[in-house]
């Protein structure tokens, strides 16, 4: 979205949202407005662009309402590297300050790898060229520094196709070769192709303790410095097609390039998800001990919130303009229990609903990857037709519903639960007793048959996920 040349309306983003994510409209209004706010941002030709700080957002709601969906969702409307983190995981014992930055270091991986694919995509025509001629040279080799032959072989030449040389006779095989191989009709010959394996040393530190962007910077050092190995490996045209295209592909790429534009794309849109921020949130009984470690996370994630200078192994990454979102329960401590300074860092704050029974019917049916759509998919594979009838999805969704009542409320979660106790069985009749080209149909007796006893049973521990 930030690329210029695609990007989305705040309405258009609600509607890649709704195809994956159902409800939650107030959530999902704001986190495209904030995403279109970027876009706009970028287009500010004045020195107030610099000045526009991305308005964070606060979602709160139970587990499994949506709300790692529509951050994940949201990054990929946006072609946007994107991370999620544990705030909790920052309370573990040994916790040190620079355990916060690594976020950072990890979005600015994703934006890496999200900048090569790009590259790879542009280079992939020149790198599919280069591998056909490795190949072709596995399979006949190019005449070196050798004087034309006053007789060469004409095996397989009509008199008017008649080489006067030996180097013309291998230009003339190659070609024909390189025929066979756009054809596809020399896949499963094998051919001894050269790989080369990077060297990127594991390195043991003796003696004080090093910091992870030292670690990082002599590791890439020391593989810099040593050169790279050789194997040589005996496989099919098809597999050697494989293993190459990744490697010519690389050598085409400017790395030095590819750091200078994921920092960018890291700073200008990437995006953090951070979890359970409930879980670092002091309760209501301020003190020592816990509270006073959870307040000490909070202020370690402040600066990064707030605006600061990372270093990471392609170079240094300000946070100003990276889109935060962060999300919790909040069933024991409330947003005001954060430490002032934090909150005001995510001025949106939105509050997703929790699941009713009409919700969870639409996310089995709905979304493009509802998951009845995906155990469809699955007995496909095997030729096994899989069909839901209206009343077993309704069924289906009513226990679901049912159970999140009866015991703890772990949102659409509950619906792999259901679904996977259902289909079990007949998942391992295939392809033993339910042979190809059978159709199962799901029925609502058949729901209820299958899950009288999930429904029944009030000591449902194992059931949860």
């Amino acid at each position: 979205m930030i690329d210029n040349n695609i990007y989305y309306t705040p309405r258009q983003i609600v509607e890649e949202l709704d195809k994956y994510i159902i409800g939650q409209h107030e959530a999902k209004r704001n986190v495209a407005i904030a995403l279109r706010n970027r876009w706009r941002r970028m287009h500010v030709k004045s020195d107030m662009q610099k000045e526009i700080m991305p308005n964070n957002i606060l979602m709160i709601g139970s587990t499994g309402v949506g709300k790692t969906e529509i951050a994940r969702r949201l990054a990929k409307v946006a072609n946007a590297p994107f991370v999620k983190v544990e705030a909790s995981k920052f309370t573990e014992v040994g916790y040190v300050g620079r355990d916060v930055e690594s976020m950072v270091r990890d979005l600015v991986e994703q934006a890496v790898k999200l900048i090569q694919t790009e590259k790879r995509d542009a280079v992939k025509q020149k790198a599919e060229q280069a591998v056909e001629d490795i190949i072709l040279d596995a399979l006949i080799p190019p005449l070196k520094n050798k004087q034309p032959s006053t007789t060469p072989s004409t095996v397989g030449f009509s008199n008017d196709e008649m080489p006067t040389s030996d180097a013309e006779l291998n230009e003339r095989t190659r070609e024909r070769f390189r025929e066979k191989l756009r054809a596809g009709e020399l896949e499963d010959r094998k051919i001894e192709i050269t790989l080369e394996s990077n060297n990127n040393p594991g390195v043991g530190v003796v003696g004080g303790a090093i910091d992870e962007v030292s670690m990082m910077n002599i590791q890439e050092m020391l593989s810099g410095m040593l050169p790279n190995r050789s194997k040589k490996r005996k496989v099919t045209i098809e597999e050697a097609r494989n293993l190459l295209l990744e490697e010519e592909a690389f050598k085409l790429i400017d790395m030095d390039e590819v750091k200078i534009e994921a920092i960018k794309k890291a700073e200008n849109s990437g995006i953090i998800f951070i979890d359970e921020i409930d879980k670092v949130a002091s309760s209501g009984n301020k003190g020592g001990g816990a509270d006073v470690s959870r307040e000490g996370v909070q202020r370690d994630l402040l600066p990064i919130v707030e605006g600061s200078a990372v270093t990471t192994k392609h170079g240094i990454v300000n946070t100003d303009h990276i889109l935060f979102i962060s999300a919790g329960a909040f069933h024991v401590s409330k947003p005001s229990d954060l430490i002032p300074e934090l909150q005001g860092r995510f001025p949106i704050r939105v509050e997703l609903n929790s699941l009713t029974k009409e919700d969870f019917y639409k996310i089995l049916k709905d979304p493009k990857n509802a998951l009845s759509k995906q155990y469809v998919a699955l007995l496909e594979a095997e030729g096994v037709k899989l069909s839901y009838q209206e009343d077993a999805l309704e069924e289906i969704a009513d226990i679901a519903f049912h159970i999140n009542s009866e015991l703890e409320n772990i949102g659409a979660r509950r619906l792999h639960t259901v679904m996977s106790h259902l289909l079990n069985e007949i998942l391992f009749d295939i392809p033993d007793t339910i042979p190809p080209n059978a159709h199962v149909a799901i029925t609502k007796e058949m729901v209820q048959e299958k899950l009288k006893a999930l429904v029944k049973n009030r000591d449902l521990s194992q059931y949860i996920l």
